[in-house]
């Protein structure tokens, strides 16, 4: 090959979109929880400082689930509530408080949690005043007879069960709300006669700036096994900027953005919900592992890194089995994510490092 061809080559790799890598860390053992926060820019669109909060925030999230896994009598469940409330309480993840907002102006959140002794699991969807929707998922698991509550029933379960509700502006930060306008803008520019949405007022006219974190398109996550090998996972999210109305993803959808089974491994989801539902990707990983006894890295990048991808779906998954193995594969910029090992040991990590 010439000098110049060669050149071209080089140049042609590094212009490739960054969304088109594959990436994901070797397999870490002894594990015992793990975390993510979505998948996010490229990483030099993320500033120094968002970065040093994201991965505090990650840390912070693990430590809480670590503590609650080591409790006495503490379960896996506990692990990930525990782990997903303190992301769902950050604006710098989409779930909770750094929600994104719907095409009408609303912040809309989902949630779904699972554990893999029985099966049980619990969801909600769609839910606006609910300030924790992962403790509200595993509410509808252990105190009702049903696996999903959407809308004003599961808010009004919620209120019933006692758990804290807030009014909706707790959900608005000021990041999120520019977002939206620039989806209202761009609406208008390319439908000028169509009868485009009407940008609702501003809730919090004068409202003091919120950090200002970057443009997520994912969800937050944990998958923990405890001490009995019991494993458990769960997903929470404010879903895809500018979503319309009545839109659910993958995230409170069993089998597809959460699943756990003792007999194969938990799995929580982060990305373009649709794909995840059409591919049943949790389960679906899942079912590689327990039916054809693959290991949760060669099952998590067969569905992320082949089936995903060739279908056009962006995104990626933490998957641990009950012996402590985790796999993180994702076909995105980054993977913002955490594990922490049984004696303790932290690691975050936001890209490929």
């Amino acid at each position: 090959m010439s000098v110049k061809s060669s050149f071209r080559t080089v140049v042609a790799l590094l212009l490739l979109p960054l969304a088109s890598v594959n990436a994901g860390d070797e397999l870490m053992t002894d594990v015992v929880l793990a975390v993510h926060g979505g998948t996010g820019r490229p990483r030099n669109q993320l500033t120094a400082e968002t970065e040093r909060a994201m991965r505090a925030t990650l840390e912070e999230s693990l430590r809480a689930g670590y503590k609650a896994l080591n409790a006495e009598n503490g379960t896996s469940l506990d692990a990930v509530e525990a782990s997903i409330r303190v992301l769902e309480d950050s604006p710098l993840f989409n779930a909770g408080k750094g929600s994104v907002f719907t095409e009408e102006g609303r912040n809309e959140l989902d949630a779904s949690i699972m554990e893999g002794k029985s099966l049980k699991a619990g969801a909600v969807a769609s839910v606006t005043i609910i300030k924790n929707p992962i403790t509200a998922a595993r509410a509808v698991m252990e105190q009702s007879p049903h696996v999903l509550l959407i809308g004003r029933g599961a808010e009004v379960f919620a209120t019933q069960a006692g758990l804290e509700i807030v009014d909706p502006t707790y959900f608005w930060t000021e990041a999120r709300w520019r977002e939206i306008q620039r989806v209202w803008e761009k609406s208008k520019q390319n439908s000028p006669r169509s009868g485009s949405l009407t940008p609702p007022a501003d809730p919090l006219a004068g409202h003091s700036a919120e950090t200002d974190p970057p443009r997520e398109f994912g969800t937050v996550g944990a998958v923990a096994v405890d001490r009995h090998g019991n494993l458990a996972a769960g997903t929470s999210t404010g879903g895809m900027t500018g979503k319309k109305f009545g839109r659910v993803g993958d995230s409170p959808i069993i089998g597809a953005g959460t699943y756990a089974d003792n007999t194969s491994c938990a799995v929580s989801c982060t990305g373009h919900g649709e794909y995840f539902i059409r591919h049943a990707v949790a389960h679906t990983i899942a079912a590689l592992v327990k039916y054809k006894g693959e290991s949760v890295k060669d099952a998590a990048e067969q569905v992320v890194l082949k089936t995903l991808k060739e279908a056009g779906g962006d995104g990626g998954v933490i998957v641990l089995d009950a012996r402590g193995n985790l796999a993180t594969p994702y076909n995105t910029p980054g993977l913002y994510r955490g594990s922490i090992t049984r004696d303790g040991q932290v690691t975050v990590r936001l890209y490929e490092e």
